[in-house]
């Protein structure tokens, strides 16, 4: 197997190809010193990850040690450690906006700092404090050993969860809050409040297609009770102009009219302009 494989690799440099090029499109799968590692936690209706790579003891004294007392850590090994939130959150007592974050630690023997900074990528030399959203100072306790970084959710709840960070025979953890009732309110109420549109095209297709316009109707009344617009206003006047209750189809076109002026994208604006040239004179 082995003279197979020099042999390959003999053509390859006859062949005028390059180790390198080679190696980009034939990787060679092997265990990585620090390996990627990511967390995730749903809490309510927030996702919380944390991706980062995950050194190992290897029979090193780590606190103190290989992390010296009183010095920047990014939390982990490689690239930054990243902390994503898809709401809004509160970090041991500051809120923090959606988005993605990185963190770093100062490790000393009493106490940690924990730091939140808003360049994702930042490396320890890239670091710049004047960037950080919070820093909070933790106590570290003592676990059972464990052989490889990681991060880890606890206690999760739906208006909460704490994260931990354990490594070697240390924790520090850091609580967070998310305010999922008034998020989950503010979404009911976006998602009702857009619900004009759809049945509003819910009903203009039960009349033009489904040829239901007691159904039709229906729909449209449902749809401007959520809120009244020019567009659903105007199908309403529609409806009543197909029942020859020009009349009132009249009305409700004005007032769809009037409502459309406003509107930057009032795109029926001529039909409904020639609907009240003409409706009149039904």
């Amino acid at each position: 197997m082995l003279r197979r494989t020099l042999a390959f690799v003999i053509a390859l440099a006859a062949y005028g190809v390059g180790l390198s090029a080679f190696a980009q499109t034939n990787p060679l799968p092997l265990p990585a010193p620090s390996p990627h590692a990511s967390v995730t936690q749903t809490v309510g209706v927030t996702d919380i990850t944390v991706d980062y790579s995950s050194p190992g003891v290897k029979g090193r004294t780590i606190f103190g040690g290989l992390l010296p007392w009183g010095k920047l850590w990014r939390a982990g090994a490689n690239a930054a450690t990243k902390l994503t939130v898809t709401r809004d959150v509160t970090i041991a007592g500051t809120v923090v906006k959606a988005g993605s974050y990185s963190i770093f630690a100062i490790p000393n023997e009493a106490s940690w700092t924990l730091i939140v900074n808003t360049n994702a990528t930042a490396s320890e030399g890239a670091y710049d404090p004047k960037l950080d959203v919070l820093r909070t100072e933790v106590k570290p306790t003592a676990v059972p050993p464990r052989e490889r970084l990681a991060y880890l959710f606890a206690d999760a709840a739906d208006d909460g969860v704490r994260l931990d960070l354990e490594w070697d025979k240390t924790r520090v953890s850091l609580p967070i809050a998310v305010a999922t009732t008034a998020l989950a309110k503010s979404d009911i109420e976006g998602y009702v409040g857009a619900a004009w549109r759809p049945l509003a095209n819910a009903a203009r297709y039960t009349a033009e297609t489904l040829k239901d316009p007691a159904r039709a109707m229906q729909l449209i009344d449902a749809s401007i009770g959520v809120q009244e617009t020019w567009y659903n206003v105007w199908i309403k006047a529609g409806l009543l102009a197909d029942r020859k209750d020009h009349k009132a189809a009249y009305a409700l076109a004005q007032k769809a009219h009037e409502l459309g002026l406003k509107d930057k994208m009032f795109f029926y604006k001529d039909q409904v302009e020639k609907a009240l040239k003409e409706w009149p004179k039904k």
